[in-house]
């Protein structure tokens, strides 16, 4: 074959498979970001470094507590690619360490070993360690030159290719069962030492061979007063172990690499002239500049919340000498850039600001030229953690770029004005609040505080959204994802349920629109109320009920006070009943309809679910109890109907022209339980409808071989349970009807194995969470948004979950439209309501109806936010984006004024006839 007719192949295939991709789009370019807006978050920094390989470089790199291992523009905070590892302690991040232009991590607690390469991020190579519990890590030089890494678990020690990954040799610890070993060290020496300690007894330092592994020498020096080296040890200058012990106040040097067995040296802070303040929990803070190098000898003491102190320590390897004394100060660090090391400390300047300098290491002198100011922001928490990196100027002067961590997990980075001041605030930046863009800073990017599973979303009135981000309370513009406001909820326990009700919209003008955060106190326990205006963020000064015991219920009730806000009603662990607000009005209205207002408490760890009625004294009365066997299935999930829920028809016209009623109780409780057995043949998800004001079982249902986790979608007569089963998702309906208007209830219900089956990937697919879509009449046919692990949000019309399809069709169920029964789903393309806009770890979608009835919005958020607008029944209420609006506006101006002609030459002609 001639190379031309091979080169006329070649690009002949490249052709074809080019078209595939734009056959495959699944929205025309122009439509891309028009009505769905994508945030991309990573999570709360564990680790980060900067690019030191080139001074103009613009990377950051950052590990998070959601496996995430990221890059970003440290001018812009655009994200430039990350990396999301497996959910879970499988894949956390143990250690980031930076080398040129090479990354390594150990992930999942010591599982694998990788590298990763900075500047296109890609995987370098990656290597399986052996089994135990991850310490510490260190790279580890040759004649300057960094070759290995050394990896340091709770049993053994092993040395890595920096090339490959490949395992150069392990050894097992000594005296594992009874040493503690914590720490490892290379000094650019052909050895590595390994400390461990016995708490409260002594220390142990284990000399390594480079070359071979084998144990060179092994010392124990009693240290009584030291229980962990992790916490309590850095090692500063050539090998120097730097301990703090706060009992006795002082100070201790220990040579690692000394060849006799040396005795810790004291040196007591009293006679360092150092002051310390009550509650005294030291920190020391050392910098190794470069992996091939000993440490420097300088380091920071902390000596108080604010309070820290430049120490160097002197060539003789024991001598202490303070530099500078740094009080008040908030955080500390040490940058290096060539062969200058410099220390940053961030000091309050005043209430609003805080003043970030740079000093010189060795002498504790203070540059000048190096000073920015850093905005506190009082919504998101104080400065928790901060990274500097430090460059040589064109002048030989040093300039430096901050990274600042709040207590919210913000991250705030500050760029040095370009001008010689002494002070000054760089002010043209950007502030990025889980992704937002707003011009104030160089750029800001929000984490989250606590965990991300007690987001509680709802969309507002006007266009806007209210969410709860763990302990991060803020406000955002639906249509184009920006952040209007923020709060950061202090006071907040990590990992308490949280409950938000709009008791006020924005439609009672002029009292501005009311919303309650119900939370819980991480100091007391108790729950709290948190009232504040949806629109501006602002936190209301409105009197608030004291809650001296804890709440196991709230209800938001239809009556409302003088100023148009719904009554919240709150129920203790006393069954006593609280009423915000509780004004008389209130009260007296309470008192009328209390026969009529009943509530229900779950209590999973007991299988108990309880129904109680309101008393005219507001007191609680028990009126029906549901008791599960707590060994043999546990309740995971209790919902109700929404209670602003239209229902547009009542019935349903059969194949024989009969009608199908809806059994649409409003008090229908979807109780969903799970098996205690996890045997994959054991196991099974139940689910049961109860009445919940008489306590009535109305139906029950079981799925064999099925495990959650389970998500379950509850709406008019219908419920749809999804879980898992095998390898894929398995979802069960059940639909609810009477065959007269009597309160007779027969439930239908149906499964399908493999609901969400095979995909284009040809790999099955577990739904994460799942909602149905809402709109303001009901008219429009619903649809069931899920979650996939893949990232994809599947947009599933009902229609295919309908529990009364026929497995085979007749004449009737062609009439009525009911597709045939399948065991297995295929997932279509269509579907797809985030095209290729990726969504991880979907913890939850919600919907909400838009002024369009036949528009719903749906917000899908977990690590990633998202937005959207589905139409499940098309848009038969919107004109047609290529609608001809002028020819159709000439007609109808043409026939007006037709119309208007006509109109007088009537008049002429009547006029004229009654003439004559």
């Amino acid at each position: 074959i001639e190379p031309s007719a091979i080169m006329y192949k070649s690009t002949s295939l490249f052709v074809i498979f080019l078209s595939l991709f734009v056959v495959s789009e699944a929205v025309f370019e122009d439509q891309v970001g028009k009505f769905d807006w994508r945030q991309q978050y990573v999570g709360k920094t564990l680790f980060a470094h900067f690019d030191s390989h080139s001074q103009t470089s613009k990377k950051l790199f950052l590990a998070t507590d959601k496996n995430i291992f990221a890059s970003f523009n440290s001018r812009t905070g655009d994200l430039f690619w990350r990396h999301v590892d497996k959910a879970g302690p499988e894949g956390a991040i143990d250690i980031l360490l930076l080398h040129g232009q090479d990354a390594l991590m150990v992930v999942g607690d010591g599982r694998l070993l990788r590298s990763w390469d900075t500047n296109m991020g890609g995987l370098n190579w990656e290597a399986v360690l052996d089994t135990g519990s991850f310490q510490a890590a260190c790279f580890v030089a040759i004649q300057d030159t960094v070759k290995h890494l050394a990896v340091l678990k709770n049993a053994a020690i092993s040395l890595h290719y920096l090339t490959n990954g490949h395992q150069k040799w392990v050894e097992n610890l000594p005296d594992r069962d009874t040493v503690q070993y914590q720490a490892v060290y290379s000094g650019g020496e052909e050895e590595i030492y390994v400390l461990g300690v016995v708490p409260n007894s002594h220390l142990t330092i284990i000399a390594y061979s480079l070359e071979d592994g084998e144990i060179i020498k092994q010392r124990s020096v009693e240290a009584p007063w030291l229980s962990s080296v992790e916490s309590s040890c850095v090692v500063v200058g050539q090998g120097m172990l730097m301990c703090v012990d706060p009992g006795t106040l002082a100070l201790y040097t220990l040579p690692i690499q000394a060849e006799e067995t040396p005795q810790f040296s004291q040196t007591l802070l009293q006679s360092l002239d150092l002051e310390v303040s009550p509650g005294f929990q030291p920190v020391l803070v050392s910098s190794q500049p470069h992996p091939a190098r000993s440490p420097i000898s300088e380091f920071f003491l902390q000596l108080g919340p604010h309070h820290h102190v430049l120490l160097q320590l002197n060539g003789d390897g024991y001598t202490i000498a303070p530099l500078r004394d740094f009080q008040p100060a908030f955080l500390v660090s040490f940058a290096t850039t060539g062969e200058k090391t410099v220390a940053a400390v961030m000091t309050p300047k005043n209430e609003t600001a805080c003043a970030i300098n740079l000093f010189s290491a060795d002498s504790g002198r203070r540059l000048l030229d190096t000073t920015v100011i850093f905005p506190l922001d009082l919504n998101g928490g104080k400065p928790h953690k901060l990274y500097v990196h430090a460059f040589l100027k064109k002048d030989d002067s040093v300039g430096y770029r901050v990274l600042v961590q709040t207590q919210d997990h913000a991250l705030t980075f500050i760029q040095q004005p370009g001008t010689h001041t002494d002070t000054g605030t760089y002010t043209q930046t950007l502030e990025q609040l889980f992704g937002h863009n707003d011009h104030r800073y160089v750029w800001r990017k929000k984490g989250e505080a606590c965990k991300p599973k007690n987001t509680i979303p709802t969309v507002k009135h006007g266009g806007g959204s209210i969410m709860l981000w763990g302990c991060f309370l803020f406000g955002i513009d639906s249509k184009s994802g920006s952040i209007l406001w923020k709060h950061y909820l202090e006071n907040v326990q990590p990992n308490a349920v949280f409950k938000l009700i709009v008791q006020r919209t924005t439609a009672h003008f002029p009292h501005p629109p009311q919303c309650t955060l119900l939370i819980k106190d991480k100091d007391t326990g108790l729950a709290s109320l948190h009232v504040f205006n949806p629109i501006f963020g602002r936190k209301s000064h409105i009197a608030l009920p004291v809650l001296p015991r804890p709440i196991l219920q709230s209800l938001l009730l239809p009556v409302i006070d003088q100023d148009y806000a719904k009554v919240l009603l709150l129920v203790d662990d006393q069954y006593k009943v609280t009423a915000f607000p509780s004004t008389k009005n209130v009260l007296q209205q309470l008192q009328e309809m209390a026969s009529s207002i009943f509530f229900y408490l779950v209590r999973s760890d007991q299988g108990n679910l309880s129904g109680f009625r309101l008393r005219k004294d507001l007191s609680t009365e028990r009126i029906w109890e549901v008791v599960l066997p707590t060994d043999v299935q546990k309740i995971v999930a209790v919902n109700g109907k929404r209670p602003n829920e239209h229902v547009h028809s009542q019935g349903r016209v059969m194949g024989d022209r009969s009608v199908l009623y809806k059994y649409l109780n409003p008090n229908l409780l979807a109780v969903v339980t799970e098996s205690t057995d996890t045997h994959p043949e054991r196991a099974f998800v139940g689910m049961f409808l109860v009445d919940g004001v008489t306590g009535r079982i109305i139906h029950e249902a079981v799925q064999r071989k099925a495990r959650g986790p389970v998500h379950f979608v509850h709406s008019e007569n219908w419920v749809v349970v999804s879980s898992s089963c095998c390898s894929c998702s398995s979802c069960s309906s059940c639909s609810c009807c009477s065959s007269s208007n009597s309160s007779c209830c027969s439930c239908c219900s149906r499964s399908n194995s493999s609901c969400c089956s095979r995909s284009n990937s040809s790999c099955c697919s577990r739904s994460n969470s799942s909602c149905c879509s809402r709109s303001n009449s009901s008219c429009c046919s619903r649809s069931n948004s899920m979650g996939l692990p893949s990232g994809a949000i599947l947009s599933l019309p009902k229609m295919f979950l309908d529990p009364r399809r026929p497995e085979v069709v007749t004449e009737h169920s062609r009439e009525e439209n009911l597709i045939p029964y399948a065991p297995e789903m295929p997932i279509r393309t269509e579907w797809f309501i985030n095209y290729n806009q990726t969504v991880l770890r979907v913890k939850g979608i919600y919907t909400a109806p838009s002024g369009l009835e036949s528009t719903c919005l749906v917000v899908a958020y977990g690590l990633d936010i998202y937005q959207t607008r589905v139409y499940p029944s098309k848009q038969f209420d919107v004109l047609k984006d290529d609608y001809d609006y002028v020819l159709i506006s000439s007609v109808l101006f043409a026939l007006f004024f037709a119309t208007m002609i006509s109109k007088r030459l009537a008049q002429v002609k009547l006029l004229n006839r009654a003439w004559r």
